[in-house]
């Protein structure tokens, strides 16, 4: 079962989600309308919470996870991400802030507090360093990332693309097979 609780508090779903059989939501984490979860992604809210907005996509072998509270840092580091947000193949998410029509390149890695704004593009193998802030528009690459150039037109439409045919697809597994 891909859903679990945590203590006493479950997951909460949007309309039309797809979860994967092998993928783990547990605990505080909520998933906007037609997100999707794929194969073997784990999405751990135990120590925080973790929110995914409207038709963003969490590809397969992904951990999501996030810092618990403490009386230095009230909030922890919830991880939160926007809508229409495209994450690749094994990603690590970990208490960061992600915004609207993005895309996470396969096998990058994202740490606590680091602040990616709307529409922008981390190349795949990159790391954010914890508590960095990066600028609209851009793409991003390396270890530690940086700023390799602004986004073209063309790129910037492709993000709310790639969530979108994710969006079908996702529809299609709803759907079942044809008969």
């Amino acid at each position: 079962m891909p859903l679990s609780s945590y203590l006493d508090i479950s997951p909460v779903l949007g309309e039309r989600i797809f979860l994967h059989a092998s993928c783990q939501v547990i605990g505080d984490v909520k998933l906007g309308d037609d997100s999707s979860i794929w194969c073997n992604t784990v999405l751990r809210g135990d120590m925080n919470r973790i929110v995914l907005g409207r038709g963003t996509n969490v590809q397969d072998l992904t951990m999501c996870h996030v810092t618990h509270k403490t009386s230095d840092k009230p909030e922890g580091s919830p991880l939160i991400i926007g809508d229409y947000v495209t994450v690749g193949h094994s990603v690590i998410l970990h208490g960061c802030r992600i915004g609207n029509e993005c895309l996470i390149g396969m096998g990058s890695i994202v740490m606590d507090d680091a602040v990616i704004p709307d529409r922008v593009m981390i190349g795949a193998g990159s790391l954010v360093s914890p508590g960095k802030t990066l600028e609209s528009g851009m793409l991003y690459m390396g270890r530690p990332a940086k700023a390799v150039r602004a986004l073209t037109n063309e790129e910037i439409a492709y993000l709310r693309y790639s969530a979108e045919n994710y969006i079908k697809l996702k529809n299609n597994y709803l759907q079942g097979p044809k008969s």
